[in-house]
This record gives C-alpha cells, structure tokens and sequence, in this order.
C-alpha cells in the first residue's frame, strides 16, 4: 500500500541536502558503478572514488543500482534485486559516510529505497509517469529526474511540477541525451539553459548521453547497447562549460568486463585527471552564475 503523505523527517533531511547541492562549488557529483556486481566491488569502487573527490574539494553523491529493469535483452544481468541491493548500498552509506542515488522503476519500491537513498533517480524511460513520480516525492527524498531521450526541455517542467505536488520541492532535473535516429543520442547544450525554467537545479549524465541504444549486434541476432567512451570527456567538458548544478557520471575500475553499459562507463584511472579538468573549466565559466543575465537590445551608438 502506498503511503498518500509525505515523510516529514525525509523532507527535512531532503531539504539540507538540497540546500548543499544548490550551493555546491564547483558542481557535485554522482558517481559510481552502473549497477551493484558484488558487494567487495562496491565497497572498492566507493572508496577510490571517495579519496578522488575529497582530494578534489567536489561534492560526492555514490551511485549504483540494485536492479536495471530495461535492459535491452531478458537473459541480461541486472543486479542483485532490492534485499540484497539495499543492503549492501546501505552498509556503502554507513561505511563511507557518503549519500546514496539509486533508481526506483515501481511505484512500490519507492518506500523501503527511501530508507537508504538520499537521492531517488527517475529513469528516463520513465520520466512522465504520474503515479512513480508522486510515489519518489512523498518519500521527501530529493529526486533526480532523468529528461527522456524522447522529450522536448519543457516537458520536464511537468514532471517536476508531479513531485511539487506532494509537497516535495527538492527537484534535480538531468540531462541525458537526445534520440537521433534509431541507435544514438545527441547533447543538444540548450537543454541545459531551458531546462532551468522548471526552477530546478541541472544535472548532466556525461555517461548515458554516449548511449548507441541496440547498436551492438549479439548472438542469433541480438542487440545490446553500445556507446562511445572515449567522447565522454567531449560531452563533460560541454556541459560543465554551459553550467550544469551537477554532473552524473558512471566509473568503472574495468568496463569491458561490467555486466551493464561498459561501452559508456569511464575508467576509473582516467577518473582523478578528468574530474580535476572538469573542475577547472568550472571555475572558468560564467554559464552557472550567469544564466540570468537579460540582454541589452537598446541601440549602440557606434558613430
């Protein structure tokens, strides 16, 4: 049964971590394996992880799924399922001290992941559906909703304005790339910028945007989805250039031999350099402070 109110004591932890995220220099970050493999490798991958952000003074947010429920092929792996998943994200919590992301499909999961997950994440398949979304906003927890590879930047206005309702304004909305054609997505940067009318802070997943969905061909003719790893570092520097709140990014101590998405999860020992990059790009740019900025249209006098 699915609760109708909203968890107060979540909403107030919500709103702190909100709060920080919002004023978060030079951006935060949500980083971690696509989805839980073993608890040994998680607890590894947190832990470098970890040591790399705190070096680098950058807001961390660990990421992993316990269940990836849209996968291209029924014999695919897709986790430990939510007991198991749970546990062991939240062992990762308690151990490193870090907040946790993870994505919810069902309505139903949305409660017992609230007790573990400091940030619930929509999938992007999933960004326009109502009930899910008032389910993630009456745990009180921030939401991260991911803009589907099908919709325009307005759209997600709506999708936030389904969490607002339940009294949860502690919204991120992120960008993910757009479909082009049948098996690949494109970053279209004014997203970015038009998104932000939703009044909600902007993230970008530099990982997901590689995506070539179904454009890997497998056995007795199967798909899987491939992508372009090596322009992650392309699309990153992009958007922390046009002023994304946070960046989302999927790290790997060996992604060819991740069960989920390899093709787009960075390297873990190209990881420290790049971030290290990203953050000075950040401090360069204006594009975060400055959106607002009105143009002047008045003449100039140049006689």
């Amino acid at each position: 049964r699915q609760t109708t109110t909203i968890d107060m004591a979540h909403l107030a932890a919500g709103n702190a971590l909100f709060g920080d995220l919002k004023s978060s220099q030079p951006f935060f970050l949500m980083a971690g394996p696509n989805v839980i493999q073993s608890e040994e490798h998680i607890f590894a991958m947190c832990r470098e992880l970890k040591r790399v952000t705190d070096e680098l003074d950058v807001p961390f947010i660990f990421k992993s799924s316990f269940d990836k429920a849209n996968r291209t092929s029924i014999t695919s792996f897709r986790g430990p399922g939510i007991d198991d998943g749970l546990r062991i994200l939240q062992a990762v919590k308690t151990t490193f001290d870090v907040p946790i992301v993870t994505d919810i499909h069902t309505e139903e999961q949305a409660e017992p992941v609230s007790a573990v997950a400091d940030v619930m994440q929509i999938p992007a398949f999933l960004c326009r559906q109502t009930d899910l979304l008032l389910a993630a906003g009456r745990t009180g927890r921030v939401i991260n909703i991911k803009k589907g590879q099908f919709c325009a930047p307005s759209v997600m206005r709506n999708s936030a304005k389904k969490v607002f309702s339940t009294g949860n304004e502690n919204v991120l909305l992120c960008e993910r790339g757009s479909t082009f054609g049948y098996s690949d997505l494109v970053v279209d940067m004014r997203n970015i910028p038009l998104m932000r009318d939703a009044g909600c802070p902007i993230v970008a997943d530099v990982t997901h945007s590689l995506q070539q969905p179904a454009g890997l061909a497998g056995a007795d003719g199967a798909v899987a989805s491939g992508g372009s790893r090596e322009l992650i570092p392309t699309i990153a520097r992009s958007c922390v250039a046009a002023g994304v709140d946070g960046l989302f990014m999927e790290v790997h101590n060996d992604p060819n031999s991740s069960p989920v998405d390899g093709p787009t999860q960075w390297p873990l020992r190209h990881f420290p350099e790049l971030l290290a990059e990203l953050k000075a790009i950040a401090l360069a740019t204006k594009a975060r402070t400055g959106h607002n900025a009105q143009l002047d249209l008045t003449p100039m006098n140049i006689m």
